[in-house]
Order: structure tokens, then C-alpha cells, then sequence
């Protein structure tokens, strides 16, 4: 079985969404003064590879918590995006020539390339996003959910973040952001896993993203 990692490390120097703290470590206990190693984590419940419920934008929505384990596990499918200019918009274009597999996964996870960018000021640039076509056929496909290679799922100009309120004002669905390695998956569909923190009333929780082919 081959196992790709999608996830990015958690450290105190990452990149952060615009006016959120970036994590702290700090260590709790010492293998010197108490017998063991402890540490106290201090972050944003969408800090690095992390999903959003639908209560991240409403509050009467569905947590991540009351979605069942399932919700995270499945078969996915990368779009490939990465030949989209900057600024640009993702179309029915990028998913019609992956047909029926369209139908046939549970999560479709756009590649955008952008993960090159990680760890510069470039990946707070003009992504390329999902267009209002795109959108409305994820919210009819009944998909668990939808993921990226950026830092959102709307333009970091989009204060009132639309396509957030759009995806999630009725539909149970999660989304992800900043995932990497989507290259590395090829275009057919795949056993894929993004299991969240079980956090009480979760508006949001970091994610260990797992591609594996069997």
C-alpha cells in the first residue's frame, strides 16, 4: 500500500489566515525536571491542514463533532487546476474531462499548485477559486467534502467570504484548506482520510490529510 502525507506540519513560524495568532508550543513538562516530555498547544481551531463545519460561518449548523466519523473517510479525486493563471477562476472546464469518477467520490480536492508557495508571502497571493457553476454543482453532488491547496476556499479580499456562506448555509459538508502533495495523487479516485480533533461545539480543527492506494 502506498501512503501519501497531504498534511503540513504544525510549527510556531507557519503561515497563519490574515489577523489569526500563529501557534504556540510551549513545553509542559521536561524529560529533565519531570520524567516525560508534555506540550501545551496554543492555536487556532483553522491553523495549517484543517477543515471547516458549516457552524463556521452559522450557528445553528452542524458542528464538526455531530458529523459521524464516515464523514472523513472515503474515496477522493484531484482536479487539476494548476495550469490556471493567477487570479483566475476555476470552471466546469477543469472537472468535465474526469467524468463519471466525478459522481463517484466522495471528495474532490482542487490542485492548484499553490503548496510551492508555503512559507512565502506569494501564498497569500490571487489563487485561483471555484466559480459560482463549480459551487453549485459541489453543493447538488452530495459530496462529504471539498478541498485545497490554499489558504481559502474565497479570495483573502473577501471579507464577507461568499462562497463560505453559499457551501455551508444548507449544505452538511466539510471543507478543507491547505492541503499539499495533491500532485503526487494522479487522476483516478483513491482511498482518502481527514479525520479532525474531536473538539465539543468544533467550528473548525486542524486535520491529519492521508492519501493511500491499494
Amino acid at each position: 500500500m502506498r501512503v501519501i502525507d497531504l498534511t503540513h506540519t504544525i510549527t510556531q513560524d507557519m503561515p497563519v489566515y490574515p489577523g489569526s495568532g500563529t501557534p504556540r508550543l510551549t513545553l509542559a513538562g521536561t524529560y529533565e525536571k519531570d520524567g516525560f516530555k508534555e506540550t501545551l498547544l496554543q492555536m487556532s481551531s483553522h491553523t495549517g491542514t484543517h477543515m471547516d463545519s458549516p457552524s463556521h460561518l452559522f450557528s445553528d449548523r452542524t458542528t464538526l463533532d455531530e458529523f459521524p466519523a464516515s464523514q472523513f473517510i472515503g474515496k477522493a479525486l484531484v482536479i487539476d487546476c494548476c495550469d490556471l493563471p493567477v487570479g483566475g477562476a476555476i470552471t466546469m472546464e477543469q472537472l468535465r474531462p474526469y467524468g463519471d469518477k466525478l459522481s463517484q467520490a466522495d471528495f474532490l480536492l482542487f490542485n492548484l499548485g499553490w503548496d510551492e508557495y508555503w512559507g512565502t508571502d506569494a501564498y497569500f497571493g490571487d489563487y485561483p477559486c471555484v466559480d459560482e457553476e463549480v459551487l453549485d454543482f459541489i453543493i447538488a453532488g452530495d459530496y462529504k467534502g471539498i478541498g485545497f491547496d490554499v489558504i481559502g476556499l474565497d479570495p483573502i479580499a473577501d471579507e464577507n467570504l461568499t462562497r463560505h456562506k453559499k457551501l455551508f448555509s444548507s449544505c452538511d459538508i466539510v471543507n478543507i484548506e491547505n492541503l499539499k502533495n495533491l500532485d503526487c495523487c494522479g487522476d483516478d479516485l483513491f482511498w482518502f482520510s481527514c479525520c479532525p480533533l474531536k473538539i465539543e461545539d468544533s467550528d473548525g480543527a486542524p486535520i491529519r490529510a492521508i492519501a493511500w492506494f491499494e
